[in-house]
């Protein structure tokens, strides 16, 4: 569907006065030809010097309690959302979970364990914890000693059998392998896979240090930069040169290129190694510095029926999740609350069929029809996931009379505030108003959210454009955004 709808049943001859009114200054302005004069001047306008046809566009604009949307454009075509679609993962997770779920990680001696002595292997059981970062991991770990724990005369068993276990390619997506949100889930994912680097220029030696954390023997650094000391700062990731080679045990990572000085520190996270390898390093270092030693090897297991529970530690809530995934378009951690759906809704091990079903139900439930929602992993980090800014909107509008809407609402980015749009509008009468989820691909940009206009009334607005102009839409978007609040 393309063009505008009004709800004039509810205002009468005023609302009918305001849409000629209006209808008359966009014949004034004389819009450039081709153009919709359906569409609000600024984002009619916007679209055109941005490169994109309407038609490339979708919208869907309604206030909350209106009987009808202020305002749509193509709002029935199936497009890709990009991460606008975590808003339905998100609020699937907190309508079926609760707010207050958590994932545990468990560790279990499979053996005899005497005077600190293991003799066997220690086992520990993934649930898909979205945010078992390497803070937590150690807080099992020293739980383990704290239980005297010392020595491990055995293998380091990850059952990870929680989530089906694929072959996944770090690369298939944007040829990006290194890219901390192209880590594949995981029932086990342990500080995202990742290493942070420390980029430290040195003005007295000219010289770019670059620190890494946590330090695993397993991945090397190579240091080929050359210090800039006037050049501007720019794209300094780009001019970085990184060589990633290696493989799931090891990995070697060569920078060359220059930093420059004015740039100050900076830090970048790379994901390496495979998810076996990466968790057996971690623990090594961390086991070694709390005084314990590991004998074996890792392997994939189970804990049998004669395993010991030893410790237990605990994810954030749900609640807390969320807005890690929202507020910073966490793909890695949606991916794993999308799985998650699928083991509890449908049993384990979890797999993404399991969860689109999960999901779909939900709809059903919830009295949603999307027939043409096509779901991949959730996340929105893929080429094949669809929804219409209809369908999207309607969740949005269900969402607000649920009583989790407030936790859904403030794990958004909040306009010139935080998350994903704090650099975005600061100065502009929305700043401030609107709780919008952002959702960047190439070839996509996409909006989704809710808008506190001038008048105090809460609106719902979606905006999905896929295009290869896509890239310069965030005017299109500013438009949008500021129109449903001066309205």
């Amino acid at each position: 569907m393309t063009g505008i709808e009004l709800s004039l049943a509810a205002g009468g001859a005023g609302a009918i006065k305001r849409w000629l009114l209006t209808a008359l200054m966009l014949f004034a302005t004389g819009l450039p030809p081709g153009v919709s004069a359906q569409l609000p001047e600024s984002v009619a306008r916007a679209l055109v010097q941005a490169g994109i046809p309407e038609a490339s566009a979708a919208l869907y604009v309604h206030e909350i309690g209106a009987e009808r949307p202020l305002l749509t454009a193509g709002a029935e075509r199936p497009l890709n959302p990009a991460s606008t679609i975590k808003l339905l993962t998100t609020y699937a997770g907190l309508d079926l979970l609760g707010p207050a779920y958590s994932w545990a990680t468990e560790a279990y001696a499979a053996g005899t364990l005497k005077d600190g002595v293991l003799a066997g292997d220690l086992v520990i059981r993934g649930r898909g914890d979205p945010k078992l970062t390497i803070e937590n991991f150690w807080l099992l770990l020293r739980a383990l000693r704290g239980r005297g724990l010392r020595e491990i005369r055995g293998d380091l068993v990850l059952d990870r059998s929680y989530f089906t276990t694929e072959e996944y390619d770090p690369s298939r997506f944007d040829d990006q392998p290194t890219r901390p949100y192209n880590t594949g889930p995981d029932a086990l994912l342990v500080n995202f896979k990742a290493v942070r680097l420390q980029f430290i220029p040195d003005a007295d030696t000219r010289t770019v240090a670059i620190v890494a954390e946590p330090v695993l023997p397993q991945v090397q650094i190579v240091n080929n930069l050359t210090f800039d000391a006037n050049g501007p700062c720019g794209d300094w990731v780009t001019r970085l040169k990184l060589d990633a080679q290696g493989n799931a045990a090891t990995a070697r990572l060569v920078f060359s290129g220059s930093f420059a000085a004015s740039c100050g520190e900076r830090e970048r996270n790379y994901s390496v190694l495979g998810h076996a390898h990466y968790v057996l390093a971690l623990f090594r270092e961390l086991w070694r510095e709390l005084g314990g030693t590991l004998t074996g090897g890792v392997r994939d297991g189970a804990a049998g029926a004669d395993a010991r529970l030893l410790a237990t530690v605990q994810s954030p809530t749900l609640s807390e999740v969320v807005r890690d995934i929202n507020k910073y378009s966490n793909n890695v951690m949606a991916r794993q609350l999308f799985l998650t759906l699928g083991a509890v809704g449908a049993g384990a091990p979890a797999s993404a069929d399991k969860s689109g079903r999960v999901i779909r139900q939900w709809l059903t439930g919830k009295g949603l029809s999307f027939p043409e929602l096509t779901l991949e992993n959730g996340s929105g980090l893929s080429r094949v996931e669809r929804i219409s800014a209809r369908s999207l909107g309607q969740l949005l509008l269900a969402a607000f009379k649920s009583p989790l809407m407030p936790e859904l609402m403030a794990s958004l980015p909040v306009t010139a505030v935080d998350g994903t749009m704090k650099k975005r509008l600061s100065g502009a009468d929305v700043a401030g108003q609107a709780h919008i989820k952002t959702g960047s691909l190439s070839g996509v940009r996409a909006i989704a959210g809710y808008v506190l206009d001038a008048q105090g009334r809460r609106v719902v607005l979606v905006l999905f454009i896929n295009h290869a102009n896509a890239g310069n839409a965030q005017p299109v978007q500013d438009a949008l955004l500021k129109w449903v609040y001066n309205r």
